[in-house]
């Protein structure tokens, strides 16, 4: 399935099941705790310049690490999750040669896949103090299992509470 089906069929299952979702608390904790989660994991990362780091190497070198074809790793779930924390999704790619949710700015999305989450590239490992990567995977840890138990309720309420698929 190809990126733009996946993006429409998370919007068909918000579309189909939102009453649903958003009147589900365990739900709705989920995604308030998950988006602090995120906000923590980002935090951590410009305190360890890694932030500053991606950016020189994309306007410098011309490279990114969120080349063309990353978006395959996403299915309609995590893009659900991404449009349930107010994430517009287009349906248009900004750069042919990146990730389909590369925006001008960076990544467009939350909730990110575990791959976009947890790597670091050489320059990265080679010149940001140990101590800041190891808090920064404590974030991204954290980020991880509320992204993961998010996703699970989300097919949970849809298998058993009646939603539609």
């Amino acid at each position: 399935m190809g990126i733009l089906n996946k993006i429409q069929a998370a919007e068909a299952l918000l579309s189909a099941n939102k009453a649903l979702f958003l009147s589900d608390p365990h739900l709705t904790s989920l995604l308030f705790r998950l988006e602090s989660a995120i906000t923590a994991s980002h935090k951590a990362m410009v305190m360890a310049g890694i932030v500053e780091i991606c950016r020189r190497c994309d306007e410098e070198r011309g490279g990114s690490c969120c080349g063309d074809g990353m978006e395959r790793h996403y299915d309609q779930w995590l893009i659900l999750t991404n449009l349930l924390l107010g994430v517009d999704i287009s349906h248009d790619r900004q750069d042919p040669r990146a990730c389909f949710f590369l925006g001008r700015k960076g990544c467009i999305l939350r909730a990110r896949h575990t791959i976009c989450i947890n790597y670091l590239c050489s320059d990265i490992t080679k010149s940001v103090d140990p101590d800041l990567v190891s808090q920064l995977k404590i974030r991204e840890g954290e980020e991880l299992s509320l992204l993961f138990h998010t996703i699970e309720h989300l097919k949970r309420i849809v298998r058993e509470r009646g939603g539609q698929v």
